[in-house]
């Protein structure tokens, strides 16, 4: 056992090295944040749209997508998955209009002949229409949106802020296009040997069902909406206002690539030039989200740094490193610095809150999140800056839901008519619900401060214990939403109990690490796919990635003995293997089901650090 705890040292040791010469000079941990190729296809579009002239760069992005492409000519988002339509007409549609590639290549036919037998154009999701629409590669539907909802005020029983932050900063700029009916003025090749018969019909458009719960919701709009037409004038200016005011430094939407794309769209629409500053400038702030990942160019979504940062600090920490070493000390610099100090969207609902939350990205200012603040306060101690702590924890215990849980952005966003919003996907994009695995890293920040709890405190941290039994799963597990995903909750929900004091003879904590246990493979390994996110069940991968070998090991060390050997198999299988770019990489992150998975380059460094350094501490406790 001496010798199987010192390759634990020397593996922790190696990975120290690893992070740090991730680190920026102002303190931040810079990793690639990978989503789908969704990205590069969107930006070349765009590109090609306002004329621009970096060809190269537009050949690069192209060459990347091409890089990513099956076999069979799909596209997948993520390994075990044969192929996906919409990745598929994204992936060709960004190599065609590139110029990089031409419609008669090998891999293009493949590529235009997967997408046919895939029904064409009908299956491919809303968002990929839209882009196509407005380039004038699709039709655009029989709809209208009338954007005088944005009007109505957010004391009415139905409102635009009932909408999640996500899907407003995404709606808004798409509802401008979609309205004008907007085509860039760019010749795009012609997608009809696609898709001969490319629908208008906005049920098969968006993907909606036509049942009795859409059509309870288009009641209630068409109650709210049937307003004078004269104030669509005040609608446009009303989208226009929501957008200028969450600008950030560098030109972009929220930081958003994807919401950043369709400002600029909907401004053309609204009829500003391609040459207008305020493109010119957004178009420049993009460009800078394009970033080298794993040898290939490739267009981030937004980047991580805030996330990455704090959780290498915290891992660092926890793995032993003294927050003197200069390494910890400038990642608490730039943590600090990230702070957001002004009321925001979250305020909407959550009126009489302080700000002092912190968000994802490296320039984020308007969308602090509850997920990324409770893992900065983790890594900067409180005592190092007392008054920036507590605004963080303040801010943080404020945003605790009704129902005793936390979600992502917003609290108390969970309108039921939204869940019955007639596009796909509308449950997941639509609403921002409590989620297990952000309630559970909430209540573990709770739990790790209950030595100074008062009794305001103690009743939320009861509510969070309480909102986690009630929801999890027959098998024992938690779903995660930002994560895949019965591992991923099942890994939150056991840390926050155990710091929140719930015992090992809890029914709830035995049934979850029996459901760890039979879910382990033969070479100590965990591993569960994508798919779990889109059919709400466990679902296994053929083979143990990494971080999700780490998650489960770090959540049966809350409650098993470390010598378990389940754990030790475990930990072996993260120290001794020789590790596969699938195990290493594949993407354990969600943005959204079905469509945007991530793979965080950080995490096979975090995860295992985070799990070995538990494992050495609960030997240490069990041999004294």
């Amino acid at each position: 056992m001496q010798d199987f705890k010192l390759k634990v040292n020397e593996f922790i040791e190696e990975l120290h090295m690893q992070m740090q010469r991730r680190q920026r000079e102002d303190g931040a941990f810079v990793f690639c944040f990978e989503g789908p190729m969704m990205t590069n296809a969107f930006l070349i579009m765009l590109l090609k749209a306002v004329g621009d002239s970096d060809q190269a760069l537009v050949h690069q992005l192209a060459e990347a997508i091409r890089e990513k492409q099956n076999e069979d000519g799909s596209f997948s988002l993520y390994h075990d998955q044969t192929g996906h339509v919409t990745a598929t007409v994204q992936g060709y549609c960004g190599m065609l209009v590139s110029g990089r590639f031409q419609q008669d290549e090998p891999h293009m036919e493949k590529a235009a002949q997967y997408i046919r037998s895939k029904g064409g154009l009908k299956n491919v999701h809303f968002m990929t229409k839209w882009m196509l629409a407005v380039n004038g590669m699709h039709p655009w539907p029989y709809f209208y949106a009338p954007l005088s909802f944005l009007l109505i005020p957010t004391y009415f029983p139905l409102h635009f802020y009932h909408l999640s932050a996500y899907a407003r900063i995404h709606f808004v700029p798409m509802m401008i296009a979609l309205n004008k009916r907007y085509t860039s003025h760019e010749k795009f090749p012609s997608l009809a040997h696609l898709d001969a018969n490319m629908t208008k019909n906005p049920f098969d458009w968006f993907m909606a069902k036509e049942e009795r719960s859409t059509h309870h919701f288009l009641t209630y709009m068409r109650s709210y909406t049937a307003l004078d037409s004269r104030l669509d004038f005040f609608g446009y200016e009303a989208a226009k206002r929501y957008m200028f005011d969450r600008l950030e430094k560098d030109g972009t939407l929220y930081s958003y690539l994807s919401a950043s794309i369709f400002m600029v769209y909907a401004l053309m629409s609204l009829g500003y030039s391609p040459g207008h500053h305020l493109i010119l400038k957004a178009v420049k702030g993009m460009k800078k989200l394009v970033t080298v990942c794993q040898g290939r160019m490739y267009a981030e979504n937004s980047t991580s740094t805030v996330w990455d940062t704090a959780l290498v600090s915290y891992a660092s920490q926890k793995a032993g490193k003294k927050q003197e070493d200069p390494v910890i000390t400038k990642s608490f610099s730039y943590l600090l610095n990230r702070q957001q100090m002004k009321k925001a969207d979250w305020a909407i609902h959550n009126r009489h809150a302080a700000p002092g939350g912190f968000g994802f990205s490296d320039i984020n200012t308007n969308n602090p999140d509850c997920d990324d603040t409770q893992i900065v306060l983790k890594a900067i101690p409180k005592t190092y800056a007392p008054v920036q702590w507590k605004r963080g924890f303040h801010w943080l215990l404020s945003m605790q839901n009704r129902d005793g849980g936390f979600s992502a952005f917003e609290k108390n966003q969970d309108h039921f008519l939204l869940r019955h919003l007639p596009l796909e996907s509308a449950e997941d994009a639509a609403i921002d619900p409590s989620t297990p695995d952000i309630t559970g890293r909430v209540l573990h920040l709770i739990g790790l401060e209950q030595k100074n709890m008062s009794p305001p405190i103690q009743r939320q941290k009861d509510q969070c214990v309480k909102w986690l039994l009630d929801h999890q799963e027959k098998n024992g597990s938690w779903f995660g939403r930002w994560g895949v995903c019965y591992i991923y909750g099942t890994w939150a929900a056991l840390t926050g109990l155990k710091a929140a004091g719930i015992p090992s003879t809890h029914p709830a904590v035995q049934k979850a690490c029996r459901f760890l246990k039979q879910i382990q493979r033969e070479d100590g390994s965990f591993g569960e796919s994508c798919k779990s996110a889109e059919v709400k069940t466990y679902v296994p991968l053929p083979f143990g990635t990494v971080v999700q070998t780490a998650w489960a090991a770090e959540a049966l060390l809350q409650y098993e003995k470390p010598d378990d050997k389940t754990i030790l198999k475990a930990i072996s299988f993260l120290t001794h293997h020789q590790h596969t770019s699938e195990a290493l990489h594949y993407p354990v992150g969600i943005g959204l089901p079905k469509q945007f998975y991530i793979t965080y380059h950080s995490y096979p460094f975090v995860f295992p650090m985070m799990a070995c350094s538990t494992f050495l501490e609960e030997m240490r406790r069990k041999n004294e």
